[in-house]
């Protein structure tokens, strides 16, 4: 596994400073080899070198894990609304025009990262992270209050998921200020917040809606995320103090002036493509095949369930291995589970094990990308960094599900071509991020990726 040596280049802002970069430790005695050789990389003036630990550091986990179940965690319950808007509220919408909702909703989260991420960087996480905080809130009260396909749209896609946005990316400066040698594994602590609400928030709803009607099952999960955000606004905050630098729009532009940024940038706008396709798709089509409706429920928490350990293991190999080595590795893994598992399945036992495997594999792939991220970028640019990459990834998020929706009206309700098309986009994901690996190893100037 390629170990690569530290040579900074001082003359770009976006390479990581010597605090904040991950030293050559292949060798038992690099470290001390490194000390000796290269010192350069002392810190010099300023809040010091992460911890990589202690108590603050581990409250900004724990704060960062409330923040992202509320938002990405909510995020991936989508493939609910999905069944349960085609066959309730908008029974009269065909399955294309109703995966606008989910899908935008994803876009809208991760459109607004570059914004998110330079609002964290400029000033600290804690404005975003309340500003997100109401208007995620607010949102999912104004669905509860919702019945035309338009205030859908509003409250759940736009309202609710530009909060989730601003709650999401911020939380990610401010984590990755605290950690280096460790932030594969805290970044993948904090991302399992989206499996565990995954897991909770859809079986949640579809207990509450029977029983309490939506309005108030929409509404009683407002209030448990409200308590969760609360616990977020008072313990989460960055290591860092925010530079409260002038806004300049070329932020958002300079990252794709490298090479190995638009390859990942790439990356995941081909993995959101196709990666998100069994969140939104999968319970509907076990129902097509026979699964019961009680069963089928339980998809996506397992899904879920099964993305917490995909979301830690492997963030913690990454911190070994490497980050993209350990992406590569399990985005190909989930398309092949995918186009392996998923394609034949017509049956309640092929499907279970696709949604754990998936989960599993598909869990690692979206929770690492933003230690990929880090892994080439100054600590204090990492918010506008990964949310630019986010954005890319956001178109993908919105336009996969309704070709995805359309193509299955074409083929007249079968999900081959659908499967075809999320196993190919994780395919062509994985090869863009080792092209952006292979960039990074001709830059000679980080270390293990």
């Amino acid at each position: 596994m390629a170990t690569l040596s530290h040579q900074p280049k001082t003359s770009s802002e976006d390479t990581p400073r010597a605090s904040d970069s991950e030293q050559p430790n292949s060798e038992p005695g690099a470290a001390n080899t490194e000390k000796s050789t290269a010192p350069e990389l002392t810190t010099t003036a300023g809040p010091g070198p992460p911890p990589d630990g202690g108590l603050q550091a581990w409250l900004a986990v724990l704060g960062g894990f409330c923040t992202v179940f509320a938002s990405f965690g909510w995020i991936n319950c989508i493939g609910v609304f999905q069944d349960y808007y085609q066959n309730n509220q908008l029974t009269t919408y065909s399955p294309s025009a109703v995966a606008w909702i989910p899908s935008t909703e994803s876009f809208m989260m991760f459109f607004w990262g570059p914004v998110a991420g330079l609002l964290a960087d400029n000033y600290g996480p804690r404005v975003p992270i309340l500003m997100g905080s109401f208007l995620h809130i607010f949102g999912l009260m104004m669905t509860s209050l919702s019945s035309e396909y338009y205030q859908f749209f509003l409250a759940q896609s736009v309202v609710s998921a530009i909060g989730c946005s601003l709650l999401f990316f911020p939380t990610l400066t401010a984590v990755g200020s605290y950690f280096v040698r460790h932030r594969a594994l805290a970044f993948g602590i904090v991302v399992s917040g989206s499996s565990i609400g995954g897991v909770i928030l859809p079986i949640m709803v579809t207990h509450l809606i029977p029983s309490i009607g939506f309005g108030w099952a929409m509404r009683s999960t407002a209030f448990l995320l409200l308590g969760l955000l609360v616990i977020a606004n008072i313990i989460l905050k960055s290591r860092l103090p925010p530079p409260k630098r002038a806004f300049q729009p070329k932020e958002f532009v300079k990252p794709f002036t490298e090479l190995p940024f638009r390859l990942l940038a790439l990356c995941a706008f081909f993995t959101y493509l196709g990666g998100f396709l069994p969140i939104t798709f999968l319970i509907v089509q076990a129902r097509e095949v026979g699964m019961s409706e009680e069963l089928s429920s339980y998809l996506i928490p397992l899904f879920n369930g099964a993305s917490t350990f995909g979301r830690i293991i492997p963030a913690q190999l990454g911190d070994v291995y490497g980050v993209f080595n350990v992406m590569i590795v399990n985005t190909l893994l989930a398309a092949i589970i995918t186009l392996a598992l998923w394609l034949p399945a017509n049956a309640n036992a092929p499907l279970i094990v696709y949604a754990i495997l998936y989960g599993f594999t598909s869990g690692c792939t979206f929770s690492i990308m933003p230690a990929m991220v880090a892994s080439f970028s100054n600590v204090q640019k990492i918010g506008v960094r990964s949310g630019t990459m986010y954005m890319m990834g956001s178109v993908g998020a919105l336009i996969g599900s309704p070709i995805a929706g359309a193509i299955v009206d074409r083929q007249n309700g079968s999900y081959t071509g659908l499967v075809v098309f999320s196993g190919v986009g994780l395919f062509v994901g994985a090869a863009f991020a080792v092209a952006s690996r292979q960039a990074l190893v001709g830059k000679k100037v980080y270390a293990k990726i």
